[in-house]
């Protein structure tokens, strides 16, 4: 697999005689174009390739034949873990969790997660995302590699890295991949650590999960109050940052848009209030909330029998009661106009880092989206959601060169996804991109 490389000096280039899959909605292809990028990483023309005036010293790439597409923005990863199974529903001692967290947070432990998330990141790059955002890690090693990609130390993504997030003693994923909190004070005062620690995103959890329940019917149980979370939007939205709230419950989808998060992670069914409140949200950052369904890692935990998938009784029964919530939030994000982006919670059980374009699979066969508007979602919505719609998320002039190269139109075969026959990150290529596949896993997905 291509690794995440050291710094390199960026030339100018152009790719000639392009299809451009615009990512619009409508899946507009826009046939023998050129594509120049500058020196700074940045696209400067988008022409077609007879109206074309290329300098001198830009190096030439044919396109003919191949498929030019804005690279995909993935909105929810989990850095630490890879997809394969995670163990879930057990009863682990304070002395085993304390002796756990205790050797993650060593020097040794962080230089492997360091280098545990420089892999999970680099099978991201090969796979065509070109923006993450992180949500959910063991300490601020999203935001260690988040900066020396940004200083062009190494190639890679886009980061948007949230740290540890923010959840009530015992929640969800407390301790190993949270700060736990337990008044709207608390909440402030982690957020500001989480702030002061670097990060660009923040998260809390709003209700129960499923990996890591202790019980059943603790997923979508409701944890943080309204008032808490608030707290936390307000200090994070003062420093112009993103609020996600994993939320799997109506009641706790309600009480998060309340509080004035700006997307909401996995959703649930949804009834006339909580419709509104997405469309129209006065208390998030720009007016507006967002959903990132999360099909990829719902789907498999009630599709694929549970022998295969690895998981406990309890992970299972928890699936059964928000799988479906998941989908029908989805569905009706649709058909009332919610922004819906794409993230597939990566390094949850069954959900490889590669796997991007299956989410946009899931979301069409399950979810009543054409494959023009899951792959806008994954490209143009999520740039919006994101904040991001100035710099990335479509073939622009005066965007960041975020592109794929692919051997067909992606609305046509959401499959040739997996597949980029080139990732360019902020100017920046990915000669012939390579990931390293689960072929178990990657055959039982397969299968539904």
């Amino acid at each position: 697999m291509g690794r995440l490389q050291g710094r390199k000096e960026r030339e100018p280039f152009v790719l000639e005689h392009a299809s451009i899959a615009t990512g619009d909605e409508a899946g507009t292809v826009e046939t023998d174009m050129s594509i120049l990028v500058s020196a700074d990483g940045r696209i400067e023309q988008v022409c077609p390739t007879e109206l074309a005036y290329i300098p001198s010293g830009y190096h030439r790439i044919d396109a003919t034949g191949k498929f030019v597409a804005p690279g995909l923005i993935n909105a929810h990863v989990h850095l630490f873990a890879d997809g394969k199974p995670l163990s879930g529903g057990g009863n682990t001692s304070p002395r085993v969790i304390n002796g756990v967290m205790k050797a993650l947070h060593s020097p040794a432990g962080r230089l492997l997660m360091d280098a545990r998330i420089k892999k999970n990141v680099s099978a991201l790059l090969n796979s065509g995302v070109t923006t993450i955002r992180t949500l959910g890690d063991i300490g601020y090693e999203g935001v260690r590699l988040r900066d020396k990609i940004d200083a062009e130390e190494v190639t890679g993504p886009r980061i948007l890295a949230a740290g540890p997030l923010l959840a009530i003693p015992g929640g969800h994923g407390d301790p190993f991949i949270s700060l736990s909190c337990t008044s709207p004070e608390e909440a402030r005062r982690r957020t500001r650590e989480n702030l002061d620690h670097g990060v660009n995103a923040i998260k809390v959890a709003a209700t129960g999960g499923v990996t890591d329940a202790t019980k059943v019917g603790e997923a979508g149980s409701p944890q943080m109050t309204q008032d808490e979370m608030a707290a936390v939007c307000d200090e994070a939205h003062e420093f112009g940052v993103l609020v996600a709230a994993h939320a799997q419950s109506p009641e706790g989808v309600k009480a998060a848009l309340k509080a004035g998060v700006d997307t909401i992670e996995h959703g649930s069914a949804m009834d006339d209030e909580i419709i509104g409140l997405f469309l129209d949200n006065p208390r998030s950052l720009r007016g507006f909330s967002g959903l990132d369904p999360t099909l990829c890692a719902g789907l498999p935990l009630i599709k694929l029998p549970q022998d295969q998938l690895g998981v406990s009784d309890i992970v299972r029964s928890n699936s059964e009661l928000v799988v479906d919530g998941m989908v029908q939030g989805a569905r009706q994000g649709r058909e009332n106009g919610i922004s819906v982006g794409v993230g597939t919670d990566t390094g949850m059980t069954f959900v490889p880092q590669y796997g991007t374009w299956r989410e946009l699979d899931y979301m069409v066969k399950y979810a009543g989206f054409t494959p023009a508007q899951a792959f806008h979602s994954a490209t143009q919505v999520n740039a919006r959601n994101l904040g991001f719609s100035d710099v990335t998320g479509s073939v622009e002039a005066g965007k960041d060169a975020d592109l794929i190269v692919l051997a067909e139109d992606p609305v046509k075969n959401l499959r040739t996804l997996a597949n980029p026959q080139l990732v360019i990150a902020r100017g920046k290529p990915v000669w012939h991109p390579e990931v390293k596949h689960f072929e178990d896993i990657d055959h039982l997905l397969d299968t539904f």
